[in-house]
């Protein structure tokens, strides 16, 4: 199970105890913030992509959506996003709990700035009834990113 995969990854950093699971559905931007009691702009969705035959995530604020002239800008490709599939094939978590955390190797991940505006924010934990609070400061330490992008729009 994947949550068990994102368990044991966080578990180096020693904050696998900080995981919520809940007992109704976190897998959309609006079950997750309402499971959570929190605003959805504050939960960061990840989205997968597909750049030159290789899986890709963006991490983005809850209310952001990409923006494809800015992707194209980054990428120098069309967005193109993964089936469900290939998304839990690819990256190691089904649709509904795709996180940046314990993710297949070769899983290029990005930080969207829309994540940038807060001080805390609530990733999935690898099922569709899982998240956890972290800074933007432990999203970076904990997620393994690459780099942080600008490829969003609809929440400035």
């Amino acid at each position: 199970m994947a949550i068990e995969r994102v368990r044991e990854y966080l578990k180096k950093y020693k904050i696998e105890d900080r995981i919520q699971e809940f007992d109704v559905s976190s897998a959309t931007v609006e079950l997750a913030a309402k499971a959570l009691g929190c605003n959805p702009e504050r939960i960061a969705k990840t989205l997968s992509f597909q750049v030159d035959g290789q899986a890709i995530l963006i991490v983005a604020a809850g209310d952001a959506k990409v923006d494809n002239a800015k992707y194209k800008a980054q990428f120098s490709a069309k967005a193109k996003m993964l089936t469900a599939d290939e998304v839990e094939e690819k990256i190691g978590h089904k649709v509904g709990g795709v996180c940046p955390f314990g993710v297949n190797e070769g899983v290029t991940i990005y930080l969207d700035e829309s994540l940038k505006r807060f001080e805390t924010v609530f990733p999935a934990c690898g099922s569709s009834n899982s998240a956890i609070e972290l800074t933007i400061q432990e999203l970076e330490d904990y997620s393994g990113y690459t780099s942080w992008i600008d490829v969003c729009k609809g929440w400035e």
